[in-house]
């Protein structure tokens, strides 16, 4: 075997170490919103869940698209098309999604779809406009039966005590890079919703993002939402002890090569949000594509 020598690239920089945000526009916010399905069972809340991050994502200049119910063709396919967009002037793009699912697998109304297919049309030259910029999908959705029972420790042993709450540039880049997946719930595992207020997962990053999405760097905050799904929530199911007092713990990939913040907008930029040519394609499919 020849030995190999690893260089440099002389066209990197160290210093770069941020995510340009001075772009014209924050960007495209997708949101799937699953509520009924044919064979599974309804997700009664996430219609709250929903709501919360169209305000939240719309305060934070991303030019928001909700969509309701939709089977697997229509999702895919709607992917497929915002991916054809260009987003040169934009800082980045955000995908949520909200539904039922299992460790590979996330539901649409209809049938199953690979958790992979949310970003594969946007990543690498699939998506040229979108190099170098963050993409980031975050879903709402379990990985499987399994139940957190939780561990029981002394926070007096703790180093933090604080953090022991009670439940009250280079010219080319990999394919891959520059991209962040936040998981509800890691593999195999639950994740808990509450039939009226929703998801605590999505409660948790909405609720984080509206109190420092403008202040705390990306990864800081979604730490916080790891922190407090962790820390502040457990299960109330007080008739059945299986389900009762259980955990819930997110789970973070992360790509990212540099640091990202939600940096307000100056007046000039921000009077009116982008309108995506292909908006006017997606519904018209969407329509050709209902019952």
């Amino acid at each position: 075997m020849s030995k190999q020598v690893v260089t440099e690239n002389p066209e990197y920089s160290s210093s770069a170490n941020l995510y340009d945000t001075t772009n014209d526009y924050r960007g495209l916010a997708l949101v799937f919103n699953h509520e009924n399905f044919e064979t599974e069972k309804k997700r009664d809340g996430t219609n709250e869940d929903r709501d919360n991050l169209k305000d939240l994502l719309s305060s934070l200049k991303f030019d928001v698209h909700i969509y309701d119910d939709l089977n697997k063709k229509e999702v895919l396919k709607t992917l497929k098309i915002w991916s054809e967009e260009k987003y040169s002037d934009c800082d980045c793009l955000v995908v949520v999604v909200m539904t039922h699912g299992d460790p590979h697998n996330l539901y649409a109304k209809d049938s199953c779809y690979p958790v992979e297919s949310l970003w594969v049309n946007f990543i690498g030259n699939r998506c040229p406009s979108l190099i170098g910029k963050p993409k980031m999908f975050f879903i709402q959705a379990c990985r499987g039966k399994a139940l957190d029972q939780g561990v029981v420790f002394d926070p007096e042993r703790q180093n933090d005590k604080k953090d022991c709450k009670t439940y009250e540039g280079s010219n080319s880049s990999p394919p891959m890079a520059d991209l962040l997946v936040m998981y509800s719930t890691y593999e195999g595992h639950c994740s808990w919703r509450n039939p009226k207020d929703g998801g605590v997962f999505i409660q948790t990053l909405c609720s984080e993002l509206k109190a420092n999405g403008n202040k705390r760097e990306l990864l800081t905050l979604l730490t916080g939402v790891s922190r407090r799904t962790a820390y502040e929530f457990q299960s109330y199911v007080p008739d059945d002890e299986k389900y009762n007092a259980k955990k819930q713990m997110p789970c973070l990939v992360s790509t990212l090569t540099k640091s990202f913040y939600f940096t307000d907008k100056t007046t000039s930029k921000k009077f009116e949000l982008k309108k995506f040519r292909l908006c006017k394609d997606v519904e018209e499919h969407l329509n050709n594509n209902k019952d």
